[in-house]
């Protein structure tokens, strides 16, 4: 069975030794993507010190970024928004964000409403606050 790699020339880069996605069959499966900008490679609403710590961020900038972001992977593999059918969701503070999120995500899903698993974790690999992995299912 063919296992296409799919690099999205419109997303951001990933952060290590992975395609944005995989399509095996009429499945496409997205890697982690979040919300940093693929331009400049900066997430929304970051603020650093000199050190690289970070001193604020915009949650929700990141929520409308992440899900931008994962719109340009599916774009890029010949998918649109209403082809997902499973969005797994990590979150580094779900009690500080996850009202936020909640209130985002129902505007990006309004008309289609794919399986969620919302995940409350320690950290990710890069200062974002929010990574989404999706499965679509695309049209031959």
């Amino acid at each position: 069975m063919d296992k296409t790699r799919i690099d999205a020339a419109s997303a951001p880069k990933p952060v290590g030794l992975y395609p944005h996605a995989r399509r095996v069959g009429n499945l496409l499966f997205l890697s982690g993507i979040g919300p940093r900008d693929p331009k400049d490679d900066r997430v929304p609403g970051l603020v650093q010190t000199k050190t690289g710590n970070y001193k604020s961020f915009d949650f929700e900038a990141q929520c409308r970024s992440v899900f931008d972001n994962v719109k340009r992977v599916l774009e890029d593999c010949g998918a649109e928004w209403g082809d997902l059918v499973d969005v797994t969701v990590f979150l580094t503070d779900m009690k500080r964000d996850f009202m936020t999120y909640n209130r985002v995500y129902a505007e990006y899903f309004a008309d289609n409403q794919p399986c969620r698993t919302t995940l409350g974790i320690d950290s990710l690999p890069t200062p974002i606050a929010i990574e989404l992995k999706c499965i679509a299912v695309v049209k031959d």
